[in-house]
C-alpha cells in the first residue's frame, strides 16, 4: 500500500482536499504549517509531496487526535535491519490507552522513514513515552545517533485538523 504526504498551508491543503473527494485526506496541524497525508490510492494529488510504502500497519487513522511522525534517516545498508526490528518488535504500544493507529513508512525516493502513530490526545503520548513498555521497547536505543542514522531523527507533532476549522 503507498502513502503520501505533503507540507503547506492549511488553506492549500483544504483546496486539494475541496478537489478531490474520492480521496480521504487527512488534514493536521503542526508548529510548522499544515500537514496532508492519504494512504490506499494510487491517484498523487501532491507535485512536490512525499511518497511512502507502508510496509506495516495497526488501527485506522481517525479524523480526530494527536499524531507522531518519529522521521528516522537510515542509510542503504541498514534498511532492512531497521525494517526487521520493527517487524520482529512486541507491539506494546497498540495496548496503550488512547491508542489508534500505527503505520510505518518506508521512503520511496530519500532515505527517511516515518513512524506514525495517532493517539486520543497528547497526554496519551506523554503517558506512552513514560510506561515502562515503552522503556522496554527503546533500552536499546542511545541518546546519540545510533550508527545505522545517516543524522539524528526528529519528531513532528500535529493534531488533527477538526471538521469545524474546515
Amino acid at each position: 500500500m503507498k502513502a503520501y504526504m505533503t507540507n503547506g498551508t492549511i488553506n492549500f491543503l483544504q483546496n486539494i482536499d475541496q478537489k478531490n473527494p474520492d480521496i480521504k485526506l487527512h488534514l493536521m496541524n503542526s508548529s510548522g504549517g499544515g500537514i496532508a497525508y492519504y494512504e490506499n490510492s494510487d491517484k498523487k494529488l501532491f507535485s512536490s509531496g512525499r511518497e511512502y510504502e507502508v510496509i506495516m500497519q495497526t488501527g485506522e487513522i481517525l479524523k480526530e487526535g494527536f499524531v507522531v511522525m518519529n522521521n528516522i534517516p537510515v542509510s542503504d545498508e541498514s534498511k532492512p535491519g531497521f525494517e526487521h526490528r520493527f517487524k520482529n518488535r512486541r507491539n506494546t504500544v497498540e495496548g496503550m490507552t488512547g491508542f489508534q493507529a500505527f503505520r510505518l513508512l518506508r521512503p520511496s525516493v530519500n532515505n527517511t522513514y516515518v513512524v506514525l502513530t495517532q493517539w486520543h490526545t497528547a497526554n496519551d503520548f506523554e503517558n506512552w513515552k513514560e510506561s515502562d513498555q515503552f522503556k522496554e521497547a527503546h533500552k536499546n536505543q542511545t541518546a546519540k545517533k545510533p550508527a545505522n542514522f545517516m543524522e539524528q531523527p526528529f519528531l513532528t507533532t500535529c493534531t488533527m485538523l477538526k471538521e469545524e476549522e474546515e
